[in-house]
């Protein structure tokens, strides 16, 4: 059966057109293959953004301290995805998850289907069409293998030619992906904490030391399982480290454009998987030939934006469906907002859309009736959320605590402040002196949604089409007591 279209043909046409409105991105001289920069992507599971943003003075970074030296830091990127499938697909198209209908973690996996329409494709794609060479290896710490994908849409395996760029030919230009475990390397019972970080970091980071958001009791558990994941930040800076190195050893750190992001927040609570800046703002670093040296960028980004970055400086044109920019074009006008959307995720139903600017955040839910932290059970498996969760079973949790972790209900809108309310915990949506910053970014979100054609909510038939797929393996009944609720509270009108 040939490949059929995400969207039907006439809205597809015009998704297409106003596209191709855009024209161009800027394009640089192509230059000769032996002489295109070589591009480097080290992506980082499970880590955020904001963890200099909570205070925690005492996290030591020297490696990326030193790509932002020798390059450009950006401080206000963002990723257009909370969970890792919809954010990795957006990633590699330069794409919204939404206007590709791969915003449903872990879609596509059953037997309904995912497919890019035409003339849509990866980046490694169009870089392999030129004549480079295309790789995607896993953590160097785990046995070589393939890295992380997780795309939602169906992909042919030839959009990576090895694992390691060292099996390219004789000056053949390389785009590499180097997936790091990050956060995920503190879900595996400890072990990595009690055996493999000692001896590289010297010392763990002391739980009493760590600054927890506002909304987080100062538990034990709790101190614990975040001095762990500033470990896991302090682990992959050292592993940094070592790939700087290795291109330093093979004369090969100066000819590279070399980016490092993370692909979601720390997987905690009110993080990963919401659109909150704890789940959607990314470390970016990006070093590499005629990037400036020891400069911060202050203006908004999305992590869409990298492949046509990547595009840009390959010497290549940005292709007029592509939504992301060049990070460095002269000519652009920086972005006056970014956007994001949380879906399903699992076998959790939710449906969240945020516009931020610099200074105002807002998000409209679009089930109210749930609770924000509904049962999933990927999440209800992390330490953190079984104490918040026995916690506030006991009622120890703070009316603040309370309030922000378990109301039974959400509010259609939330609107914040994040000069004076980085945190958000304060929602001004109903507050007079703030209704014309929410009606101007409500609307504004009106406009994303229609432009970029959200199809929003996913059909039955995919839903059960990827939950058959994930009960093959996963075994939980929670997970399928959670399946029968989502259907449950779906009828309901919940």
């Amino acid at each position: 059966m040939p490949p059929r279209p995400l969207l039907p043909l006439p809205a597809l046409t015009l998704l297409l057109a106003a596209l191709l409105l855009a024209g161009l991105g800027p394009l640089r001289a192509a230059p000769p293959l032996a002489t295109r920069p070589h591009i480097l992507w080290i992506v980082l599971d499970d880590i955020g953004g904001t963890f200099p943003h909570f205070g925690q003075t005492a996290l030591a970074t020297p490696n990326l301290d030193r790509l932002a030296r020798e390059g450009t830091r950006f401080a206000n990127a963002f990723l257009t995805a909370s969970v890792c499938s919809p954010s990795r697909s957006a990633l590699i198209t330069g794409m919204y998850q939404t206007t590709i209908a791969a915003h449903h973690h872990r879609s596509g996996r059953g037997s309904e289907k995912i497919y890019l329409p035409p003339p849509l494709e990866p980046l490694p794609a169009l870089l392999q069409r030129v004549g480079y060479y295309t790789c995607n290896a896993g953590d160097p710490a785990q046995t070589p293998a393939p890295g992380k994908t997780d795309y939602n849409f169906q992909w042919s395996p030839r959009l990576y030619d090895g694992i390691d760029w060292s099996t390219r030919a004789p000056g053949q230009p390389f785009f590499a992906q180097i997936q790091l475990w990050g956060g995920k390397n503190r879900n595996d019972n400890g072990r990595w904490y009690r055996q493999v970080a000692p001896p590289i970091l010297k010392t763990l980071t002391d739980p009493a030391a760590v600054t927890l958001p506002p909304y987080y009791p100062r538990d034990p558990l709790i101190l614990a399982d975040w001095a762990q994941y500033l470990d896991c930040i302090r682990y992959s800076d050292w592993q940094i480290g070592q790939i700087l190195q290795r291109l330093q050893q093979e004369n090969l750190l100066d000819q590279t454009l070399l980016i490092v992001l993370g692909d979601n927040g720390i997987s905690a609570a009110r993080e990963k998987q919401f659109l909150y800046d704890g789940g959607i703002r990314t470390p970016l670093f990006v070093r590499g030939p005629g990037i400036p040296r020891d400069a911060v960028r202050r203006d908004l980004v999305e992590h869409i934006d990298l492949a046509a970055t990547a595009l840009a400086w390959a010497g290549l044109p940005i292709p007029s469906w592509m939504q992301g920019r060049d990070l460095f074009a002269t000519a652009a006008a920086p972005r006056d907002a970014v956007f994001a959307a949380r879906d399903r995720c699992d076998e959790t139903v939710d449906r969240i859309r945020s516009v931020r600017t610099l200074q105002f955040k807002y998000l409209r839910n679009f089930h109210p009736q749930r609770p924000l932290l509904q049962p999933n059970d990927y999440k209800d498996s992390k330490p953190t959320l079984q104490r918040l969760r026995q916690l506030h079973a006991d009622g120890q949790l703070s009316l603040l605590e309370e309030a922000t972790l378990f109301a039974p209900t959400r509010p259609t809108e939330e609107l914040y402040d994040l000069a004076a309310d980085p945190a958000e915990i304060h929602n001004l949506a109903s507050d007079p002196a703030h209704r014309a910053t929410l009606e101007s970014l409500r609307a504004r979100l009106d406009r994303w949604i229609a432009e970029t054609r959200d199809p929003g909510p996913e059909s039955r038939q995919q839903y059960d089409s990827d939950m058959a797929a994930a009960q093959q393996t996963q075994t939980s009944p929670a997970f399928k007591n959670n399946v029968a609720l989502m259907k449950q509270w779906a009828r309901e009108g919940k």
